[in-house]
């Protein structure tokens, strides 16, 4: 977190409409009602005016007044806090800390397939492998995702948050997961058809499917 000069009297979100990172945050303040400006940028056009807030010059980067945060799990975990209702993460502790390291988890594992297939200096084969990785995980879960209405919850937390832009991805990515991960789908329908996720989407993510 960084102290700004430059007071904004709303809350601003610098976002790249098409950034899963940015959406994850997106969907938080849809859940909560957050009243906020959507700074959409482009990632080959970073406005100056970024740096002022964040000299990592990425996104997503919130401005809270004179606060300014950047990483989406940061940003998530301030919104919650600032804006406690709905809940979106446990109230104790250590299932506070579960939480944290599911995230953590869909972050290295998952996401980290999801990059290796958007980048464009990575080859052909080893996106196809990541592909397949990335179905093959998915489908594993697929138990997990049958036992409850949300991700080890019954309550839509920070990690559906999380899963939701990756799996709203899917088709884009060419990935069409097998009959055995129907839990998976029946999951994600569930989560598409929230109305927060609706308002979360930007036109081009609404293009992916």
């Amino acid at each position: 977190m960084a102290l700004v000069t430059n007071r904004r009297s709303v809350m601003n979100l610098f976002s790249d409409a098409l950034d899963p990172y940015c959406h994850q945050v997106r969907i938080v303040m849809a859940e909560k009602g957050v009243t906020v400006e959507i700074l959409d940028i482009k990632p080959d056009e970073m406005p100056e005016e970024l740096t002022q807030y964040n000299p990592y010059s990425t996104v997503p980067t919130l401005v809270d007044r004179d606060l300014s945060i950047y990483h989406a799990n940061i940003i998530m975990e301030y919104l919650d806090e600032r804006f406690p209702h709905p809940p979106l993460m446990p109230v104790y502790p250590v299932a506070r800390a579960d939480a944290r390291r599911n995230m953590y988890r869909i972050e290295h594992d998952l996401y980290g397939l999801y990059k290796i297939m958007v980048d464009n200096d990575t080859n052909d084969e080893a996106k196809h492998i990541a592909r397949k990785q990335l179905e093959d995980a998915l489908t594993s879960l697929a138990p997990v995702f049958a036992e409850r209405p949300y991700f080890l919850s019954d309550e839509f937390t920070l990690m559906d948050c999380v899963l939701a832009p990756l799996l709203w991805r899917l088709p884009s990515l060419d990935i069409t997961l097998p009959k055995q991960a129907s839990a998976v789908e029946k999951y994600a329908e569930r989560l598409f058809a929230r109305e927060a996720f609706k308002a979360s989407l930007s036109e081009l993510e609404e293009e992916l499917r």
